[in-house]
């Protein structure tokens, strides 16, 4: 039987042959970490190796300020402090401060992330880098400060799923529909411990921005890592980025076609129409059509899953498409994932437009995924977001959160209630 994805790739980090099931040990390519979190890895780090001690790479090591960028707090500021400190006596180029963006994103732009690559992080979303075929994984402080010391870590080799995707998005439905209509279906455990291939016609013309967001909420169906091989223009783009070893690696590391599933999924997205996620966990799914109507305080377009500039350039189309103004009583925030996709909204005058339509366009950063930032929701408000969690609380105690695409929430943003986009585009 044939070999799946994830089985090529760990063959390739633990250098022998595996099968699923298998305990192995794999080569680290990155060890990153954030501000949130990164500071205990170093101190761990530390102590249990002497300040002296040097990581077993300083060029596979990364830190990004993502999370609170710019520091709100003393803790914060002494925190990052810490990193910055231990990235100098170090050694360590890649860090990622505060002006530049989500971890992941700005991993992806700088050309540190490959096909193949195993990638450690201290964010749960790490595994999106799956959408150009990298084992990304999500794991402890502990684990990173392990890293730092042999560059290994071990991992249990995971059957695979396959979804298969056909078909074009009608106007006004998007790959987020996709991905939320997937997970109502598969549920929060529907994955569980899982590696998922997405393969078809729809993938295959899908832009980096499609397959980060449809990689971006496995972690939410209890996956392992999704996984989809670089083709097309997003191979260009990476190869552009990381160099021409992603070509070779992409032959290396496809599935075979003989490879075996565990179980295989079949959507077509022609049909699929605008998805949201209820209140309060991510796989309450109904069509959007169904919540339409309710109340909404405010709204957020941005984070790991769509924050990239197409995903902020669908919200402008229906932004102006609706008369180029937000609702007085809801309060609008945009966040875009890097400094990059920053500049390419001002460049292209998407940014004028939000501000001139009422809307706040932040500086990069993980923004409201968590009460932890500006903007967080007071008691009995209700929001729309285009982030990847809305567990009760998760940016306010006592407040409650719709998950919506981008297409969606701009049309919220507008009426001030929750709207299907595909009533105002024509």
């Amino acid at each position: 039987m044939g070999k799946t994805c994830i089985m090529k790739i760990m063959e390739r980090a633990a250098g022998r042959s595996v099968q699923v099931g298998d305990r192995v040990w794999c080569k680290v390519d990155l060890a990153s970490a954030r501000d949130f979190g990164g500071a205990n890895c170093v101190l761990q780090f530390e102590q249990e190796m002497g300040r002296d001690a040097k990581v077993w790479d300083p060029d596979k090591v990364a830190f990004t300020f993502d999370l609170q960028a710019p520091s709100h707090s003393e803790k914060v500021s002494n925190n990052q402090k810490i990193i910055r400190e231990f990235a100098k006596r170090q050694g360590i180029s890649y860090l990622f401060d505060i002006n530049h963006g989500i971890g992941q994103h700005v991993m992806l732009e700088a050309g540190l992330v490959k096909p193949g690559n195993v990638i450690l992080g201290t964010d749960s979303h790490m595994n999106l880098l799956g959408a150009v075929g990298a084992f990304a994984t999500g794991v402890g402080n502990s684990d990173v400060a392990a890293a730092y010391i042999k560059g290994i870590s071990w991992f249990r080799v995971p059957e695979t799923m396959k979804i298969i995707v056909k078909g074009s998005f009608p106007k006004g439905v998007c790959m987020r529909d996709l991905l939320t209509k997937i997970v109502g279906d598969l549920g929060a455990g529907g994955m569980d411990y899982l590696a998922v291939e997405f393969v078809g016609e729809t993938i295959e013309k899908a832009s980096l921005a499609e397959r980060i967001t449809l990689c971006s909420m496995i972690t939410e169906m209890s996956g392992k890592v999704p996984l989809i091989m670089p083709n097309g223009a997003v191979l260009d783009w990476l190869v552009e980025r990381a160099g021409e070893e992603v070509l070779e690696r992409v032959k290396m590391l496809s599935a075979d076609k003989n490879a075996e599933y565990c179980k295989v999924l079949e959507y077509d997205v022609s049909t699929l129409e605008p998805m949201a996620s209820c209140p309060d966990a991510p796989d309450n799914v109904k069509p959007v059509r169904e919540v339409a109507g309710v109340h909404v305080d405010q709204v957020h377009i941005g984070s790991c899953s769509n924050g990239r500039y197409e995903d902020i350039k669908a919200a402008h189309d229906v932004l102006m498409a609706m008369g180029g103004k937000v609702n007085l009583d809801t309060r609008v925030i945009i966040t875009p994932s890097t400094t990059e996709v920053q500049m390419q909204c001002i460049h292209e005058g998407l940014v004028f437009d939000f501000l001139k339509a009422g809307i706040v366009f932040t500086n990069p950063t993980c923004a409201l995924c968590t009460a932890e930032h500006y903007g967080a929701l007071p008691s009995g408000d209700v929001g729309v977001a285009t982030n990847n969690r809305n567990f009760i609380g998760k940016v306010g105690k006592g407040s409650h959160t719709y998950l919506l695409s981008p297409m969606s929430a701009m049309a919220t943003a507008v009426n001030g209630q929750i709207t299907d986009p595909r009533d105002y585009l024509n």
